[in-house]
C-alpha cells in the first residue's frame, strides 16, 4: 500500500515533469511564431551586408574574407555557377542542400532556409545545424556569380551557454527533487503522528500527545484532534459514568420495592405500618417513572426530533403559575421567595420551558438551606429577556461548576439520601436552551448559593 509519502513526492515530481514539458511547448511555439521570423530577418541583412562588401571590393581574396567572417561566428557553404563548393567555418552537421535552392539563389533570389525550416516539436531552428536551415544570397565578386549560404556558428558563440544552461537544468531538476522529498517528509510526519494517535483513539487509549510546533493548517488540525482525544476521553468517563449512575439510580429504587414488598407479605405488621411500606414503594415508582421520562425526553432531544411546538406566550404568567404549584413545599421548607415577574411575551415551546423553570425551581428548594430564600426575575433587554433564579443554598465549587450540566453528574454535596434527584434536570435544561437558541450560565459559591441566567430571543 503506498503511503501519503510516497504518493505525495510522486505526484509533485509528476507535477514538475509535466510543468516542464507544457514550458517547453509553450516556448517552442514562441520561437515559432515570434523569435523565429525576427531571426531569419536578422541573419539575412548580416548575410546582405556581406554581400555587397563583397561586390564593393572586387580586389580582395574572396576565400579569406570569409574565413575571417567564419571565425567570429559565423557557418559559410559558397557554392559557384559551375557547382564548385566551399566551407567555411564548423562543419554542417548535414550537408544536403538540393540542387533547385542552389539554383535559385544564384539567379539572384534569396533563401530564407531558417523561416521554411520545418516546425518540429522538438527540435527548435535556432539549433539545428542543417545546411538547408540557413540563409541564401546571391553575391558577385570579380564578375563571378556565386551562392553565399549563411548561419551562426551555435557551438562557437554558445557553446559555454549550452553547459550552464544543462547543468542549470540538472541541478534544478537534481535538487528540488530532494526538497519535495524532504520537505514532503516534513509536511507528511505530523499527519504520520495523527494516523497513529488514531489507532491509539480506536483502541480505546485516548492519553495521546505530540509535540506541537507547527502554526499552519496542519498544526491547527493537531490541535484540534488533542481538542478531540481530550473531548473523546471525557465522553467515555460520562459513559462510565453514565452506566455507573444509572445502575445506581435503577437498582437502587428496585431493591427498596423489593425490600417493601417483601415486609408487606408478612401478616402480622400492622395497618399503619402497611400504608407507610405502599407510599414508600408509590414513591420509589414514581421516582423510577421520572427517570425514565426524563432519558425518554432527553433522546428526543438529542435527536433533534420534531417536538419543538413554538408559540408566542407570556413566561412571566408561566412562572407563576409553577411557583403556586409548589408554594406549599417552598413553606415546608420555610424559605423567603421573592420575585419580579412582568408580563413579557416569547415565542417558544411552553410545556419545554416550563420543564426549565420547573427543573430550576425545585433545584432552587431541594438544595437550599433552612431558611433560605429564592429570588426569581425577568428582564427584557433589547431582543432578548434574562430569566434569573438565585438561591442561598449549598453552592458548587469550580471544579463541579465545569460539569453542572452533564448528564447524571451530581454533586458531591449534594449526594444525600435525603435529596433524590436524577442528574438529568440541568442537562435536560441546557439542552432545551440550546434548542430555543438560547444560552445559560451559572455563578456560585461553594456553601453560598447559585444563581442560574437564561437568555432565551423573544
Amino acid at each position: 500500500m503506498r503511503t501519503l509519502y510516497v504518493k505525495f513526492v510522486v505526484i509533485t515530481i509528476g507535477i514538475m515533469v509535466l510543468s516542464s514539458i507544457f514550458a517547453f511547448l509553450v516556448s517552442n511555439t514562441y520561437y515559432q511564431q515570434k523569435l523565429k521570423p525576427y531571426n531569419d530577418q536578422k541573419i539575412t541583412k548580416i548575410a546582405l551586408s556581406i554581400a555587397a562588401y563583397t561586390d564593393g571590393h572586387s580586389d580582395m581574396d574572396l576565400d579569406e574574407y570569409l574565413k575571417n567572417i567564419s571565425t567570429i561566428g559565423y557557418q559559410i557553404y559558397l557554392v559557384d555557377q559551375s557547382g564548385d563548393a566551399s566551407f567555411f567555418g564548423e562543419p554542417f552537421r548535414d550537408k544536403l542542400l538540393s540542387n533547385i535552392v542552389k539554383e535559385y539563389v544564384l539567379n539572384g533570389n534569396i533563401y530564407h532556409g531558417i523561416l521554411q525550416f520545418p516546425q518540429e516539436t522538438f527540435v527548435t531552428g535556432f539549433f539545428a545545424n542543417e545546411l538547408k536551415n540557413t540563409i541564401g544570397v546571391p553575391i558577385t565578386h570579380n564578375g563571378k556569380n556565386y551562392a553565399l549560404f549563411l548561419r551562426p556558428d551555435i557551438k562557437l558563440l554558445f557553446n559555454e551557454m549550452h553547459y550552464l544552461f544543462g547543468w542549470l537544468i540538472v541541478l534544478t531538476i537534481s535538487l528540488s527533487i530532494i526538497m519535495v522529498v524532504i520537505s514532503t517528509k516534513y509536511l507528511v510526519k505530523p499527519i504520520s503522528t495523527l494516523t497513529t494517535a488514531t489507532k491509539s483513539l480506536s483502541n480505546g487509549d485516548f492519553n495521546v500527545a505530540f509535540e506541537i510546533t507547527r502554526h499552519d493548517e496542519l498544526g491547527e488540525l493537531s490541535q484540534s484532534f488533542l481538542r478531540m482525544a481530550r473531548k473523546l476521553e471525557q465522553m467515555d468517563d460520562m459513559k462510565k459514568e453514565f452506566i455507573s449512575n444509572i445502575s445506581h439510580d435503577i437498582q437502587s429504587p428496585l431493591s427498596n420495592i423489593k425490600g417493601y414488598i417483601n415486609l408487606l407479605e408478612n401478616k402480622n405488621i400492622s395497618q399503619e405500618e402497611r400504608s407507610h411500606y405502599v407510599s414508600i414503594i408509590n414513591s420509589e415508582i414514581r421516582r423510577l417513572s421520572t427517570l425514565t421520562k426524563q432519558l425518554l425526553l432527553l433522546a428526543s432531544l438529542d435527536r433533534n426530533e420534531d417536538i419543538i411546538n413554538k408559540k408566542r406566550f407570556n413566561v412571566g404568567q408561566q412562572i407563576k403559575e409553577l411557583i403556586r404549584n409548589y408554594q406549599w413545599l417552598i413553606s415546608e421548607k420555610n424559605i423567603m421567595l421573592s420575585y419580579f415577574l412582568p408580563d413579557i411575551e416569547v415565542i417558544g415551546d411552553p410545556s419545554l420551558l416550563n420543564t426549565v423553570w420547573d427543573n430550576l425551581l425545585t433545584n432552587a428548594i431541594k438544595y437550599n438551606k433552612p431558611d433560605g430564600s429564592i429570588e426569581i426575575s425577568i428582564e427584557k433587554k433589547q431582543e432578548s429577556i434574562f430569566v434569573t433564579f438565585k438561591d442561598t443554598g449549598i453552592g458548587l465549587n469550580h471544579t463541579e461548576l465545569e460539569r453542572i450540566f452533564d448528564r447524571f453528574y451530581r454533586a458531591d454535596t449534594a449526594r444525600t439520601r435525603t435529596v433524590e434527584g436524577t442528574g438529568l434536570g440541568l442537562s435536560i435544561v441546557w439542552t432545551i436552551i440550546k434548542l430555543h437558541g438560547g444560552h445559560i450560565s451559572v455563578n456560585s459559591k461553594d456553601k453560598e448559593g447559585t444563581t442560574f441566567i437564561v437568555e432565551l430571543p423573544r
